[in-house]
């Protein structure tokens, strides 16, 4: 089809503009959520940095506990002292919204015990299997934290690539495109209307 046959309307421009402008408006709410997000997600990644740091340093002074107790009472009573214990911990899962996005929130009860919790025998023991039991408590409570704050990560990570992808989208393909449209249906509009002009001084004449 020739350009000349393309006879677009007033009304067509109207809705292109008004396309064009719900696009705009759309774009820089993204821009904002994206922005937001990465704001977000370098808090997260710092409170991440940090109790990893925790876990790690958690893990020697258990790994130190557990060697210690089983080189004083010996590993058949560490591991007999390990099968006693009567509570596991127990987990729930709930959400959270942070920036739009919904993230884990895990809430923990029966990691820490007191001595008659654990279900050994107190007599039976040296305080060296407490200090492990203790070190290790400790050490399940920062994994479960680590765990939240590093699946918040990911889908943080994820949300942000998904709005950059939006935005992109609507800034270097959506836009454009409408933009050329209404240029090319302005321009025809301009060209038909002086063909009319022109048709009707023939006319007049």
């Amino acid at each position: 089809m020739a350009v000349q046959d393309i006879k677009p309307t007033r009304s067509e421009l109207i809705e292109l503009k008004r396309k064009i402008k719900l696009s705009e408006s759309g774009h820089k709410i993204l821009k904002m959520k994206r922005d937001g997000l990465i704001l977000e997600f370098f808090e997260v990644l710092e409170k991440a940095k940090s109790v990893r740091a925790e876990l790690d340093a958690d893990f020697d002074v258990a790994t130190e506990k557990i060697n210690i107790a089983r080189a004083v009472e010996g590993i058949v009573t560490v591991r007999s002292t390990a099968f006693s214990f009567k509570d596991a911990p127990q987990l729930e899962v709930e959400s959270k919204n942070v920036m739009g996005v919904v993230v884990p929130k895990i809430e923990s009860s029966s990691v820490r015990k007191s001595l008659n919790e654990r279900g050994y025998g107190i007599i039976g023991t040296s305080s060296r299997i407490d200090e492990a039991a203790d070190t290790y408590e400790i050490l399940v409570e920062k994994i479960i934290l680590a765990a939240e704050i590093e699946t918040t990560i990911k889908k943080l990570l994820d949300e942000i690539e998904k709005t950059k992808r939006r935005v992109n989208a609507l800034e270097f393909k959506v836009i454009p495109e409408l933009s050329e449209a209404r240029d090319f249906i302005i321009l025809r509009l301009d060209e038909m209307e002086r063909e009319n002009t022109f048709r009707l001084k023939r006319i007049k004449s």
